[in-house]
């Protein structure tokens, strides 16, 4: 399979048609084409911002952003120095090797030792296939035998192309989830089950749902996109409709154009002695 370096991206392109964009910076994928078996052509898959930045100056709003090692708003004690979504998605990235898919990885630099003070090795696999696109990310305790352990979470933050406002998510029902829309903390802390078939959200929608059944059908009136995961036992669920307006590097109406559907684990926090290793899996397949 093609795969070639152009200054701050690598692209993998598969021989039937499909290609996928990986920036450097933030290992964010930022484009995934892809046709499904009953419309060959290959077509864009992922949202991007047409005001998003894609020079390294901040994280890119759009494409599949690399979660680590907190989500949201830090609330671990270790994890105190740290930004929001932490700091995988905004720093570079380096391009390690080619086998059957692409590999990159992010060591501590300084500038992450300074917020984050542990011995990691981050490596992140995109494979490419013709209706498919698998995305790995794999977290390794480099330490001694004597250094202490380490907490983190991780998520890929899908913006996945589709009408907001006509497209349902499944099969969510029964599930536990907290809605982070509610205006105090005690709700927002409160779970509720979820009763719908399908999840819509066509009104601000942020919901954690915990323990999730790790297979999910996104579906809309001409296309449907199946994500499927491996050790990641959340879902998220956001789209902050017209609360877009807002967001200073979201186009204009952009939120009408895509759901985000972010596999992670994110109640709670992953743990790793040294020498120990953990890996999350999502599997994106185009099914209409």
């Amino acid at each position: 399979m093609p795969v070639s370096q152009k200054g701050d991206r690598v692209v993998l392109e598969h021989p039937k048609g499909s290609s996928v964009e990986i920036l450097y910076y933030g290992a964010t994928v930022i484009s995934w084409k892809s046709g499904s078996a009953t419309h060959p052509q290959p077509v864009e898959r992922l949202f991007v911002s047409g005001k998003a930045a894609l020079d390294g100056s901040k994280p890119v709003r759009g494409g599949i952003p690399v979660v680590f090692p907190n989500f949201g708003a830090p609330t671990h004690p270790d994890h105190a120095k740290l930004s929001q979504h932490g700091f995988a998605r905004n720093n570079v990235w380096k391009f390690s090797k080619t086998v059957m898919d692409n590999e990159a990885g992010l060591e501590p630099n300084d500038d992450i030792k300074a917020q984050f003070d542990h011995p990691f090795l981050l490596d992140y696999v995109v494979t490419l296939a013709e209706h498919q696109l698998t995305t790995d990310l794999h977290v390794k305790h480099i330490g001694l035998s004597t250094t202490p352990a380490f907490e983190f979470q991780a998520l890929f933050h899908n913006y996945i192309r589709a009408p907001a406002n006509d497209v349902l998510i499944s099969p969510l029902t029964g599930v536990s989830y907290y809605d982070k829309t509610e205006p105090t903390e005690e709700a927002r802390s409160t779970p509720k089950v979820e009763s719908r078939q399908g999840v819509d959200v066509k009104k601000f929608t942020d919901f954690v749902y915990e323990n999730a059944p790790g297979r999910y059908n996104v579906v809309w009136p001409d296309g449907e996109v199946e994500v499927r995961t491996t050790h990641l036992k959340d879902v998220v669920i956001w789209n902050p409709q017209e609360g877009g307006s807002k967001i200073g590097d979201m186009e204009e109406r952009g939120w009408e154009k895509y759901v985000c559907v972010e596999p992670g684990f994110v109640r709670g926090f992953v743990k790793l002695e040294p020498t120990q290793a953990w890996w999350g899996q999502q599997v994106l397949t185009v099914k209409v």
